[in-house]
């Protein structure tokens, strides 16, 4: 069982389902009555929407862990579990499975919301997963950029199914607001995912050389790649502090937060990054841009001060 969850990473599956739920009960619904925001779905409804994302976020886990068994080998030795604990027969059916279930309630839901083009919104989620596993992922940044959309959207789908269907001339600036507010943090995740899957290239490059990828590091260099992506962590420290100094200065409890769980560790990643050399260094770099989306997603319990 316990190898079955580490296949899926559960870990990783638990913080979107957080994330989504955060979005829903501690930013859109806690304003129904001051601000007037409508949601679409119900409790169960959102459940089903929750569960298809993870049944296709897993199930892109699953079939990403069958094409990297070569790199894994040399990357991760230890923590090879295709062909090792599970057949990569048993994967490969736990991939399509799963893509049935995630995909089939996305069907469900969009039809039941009154807005059956939504479930392209999964099917292209699902497809794009596989095809980056099988061939994207070898593409120089392609597969990158890919893989960090489709987390942005993880975060989006949230508010495209709560909030845009239920859109009336009377409530459609409230709606707008808050949509865009979930489009900040969708575009927050997709800048902090790409430069961690750049530092896992970057930390991977000896086994991904050997499968033939083509990752950053392999085609300008560990050294290279690593500048480039201290440039990059720039911009996710640059628009925080922007958008603190912009709209959260009066909140000294908020300022805190974001100076000391947010902007801090930003800045820590990017001194890291500018001296690191070891793998040992990208794999603590990679643990903490994980937290920072952690610490920058837990933000949105806060617009209770932000919108009082």
């Amino acid at each position: 069982m316990i190898h079955f969850l580490n296949l899926i990473r559960w870990k990783n599956l638990i913080m979107i389902a957080l994330v989504q739920i955060l979005i829903k009960y501690a930013l859109l619904l806690p304003f129904f009555e001051s601000y007037g925001v409508v949601t679409t779905l119900s409790s169960l409804a959102f459940f089903l929407l929750v569960l298809a994302t993870i049944c296709i976020a897993a199930g892109g886990y699953v079939i990403n862990d069958i094409y990297d068994v070569e790199a894994d080998k040399i990357n991760k030795p230890n923590k090879v579990i295709i062909n090792t604990h599970i057949s990569e027969k048993i994967a490969l059916q736990l991939f399509i499975i799963l893509n049935v279930i995630g995909v089939g309630i996305g069907f469900y839901l969009s039809n039941g919301i009154g807005k059956s083009g939504y479930f392209v919104i999964f099917f292209i989620a699902s497809a794009l997963l596989y095809i980056y596993s099988s061939y994207l992922k070898q593409m120089l940044l392609v597969g990158n950029i890919v893989i960090s959309l489709v987390v942005a959207l993880c975060i989006l789908l949230v508010g495209i199914f709560e909030l845009l269907p239920v859109i009336t001339d009377n409530n459609r600036i409230i709606q707008i607001f808050f949509f865009r507010i979930i489009l900040d943090y969708s575009i927050f995740a997709f800048m902090i995912n790409l430069i961690r899957e750049l530092v896992k290239d970057i930390e991977d490059v000896d086994g991904d050389h050997k499968a033939g990828m083509q990752t950053l590091p392999i085609a300008l260099g560990r050294e290279r790649t690593s500048k480039i992506v201290f440039v990059l962590s720039l911009i996710p420290l640059i628009s925080v502090v922007y958008y603190v100094v912009t709209n959260l200065f009066k909140q000294q409890l908020l300022v805190g937060y974001f100076l000391v769980l947010v902007i801090a560790p930003l800045i820590y990643i990017s001194i890291k990054l500018f001296s690191a050399e070891h793998k040992s260094h990208y794999k603590h770099i990679s643990l903490m841009l994980k937290l920072v989306m952690l610490t920058g997603m837990f933000s949105i319990f806060l617009y209770n001060y932000v919108l009082e």
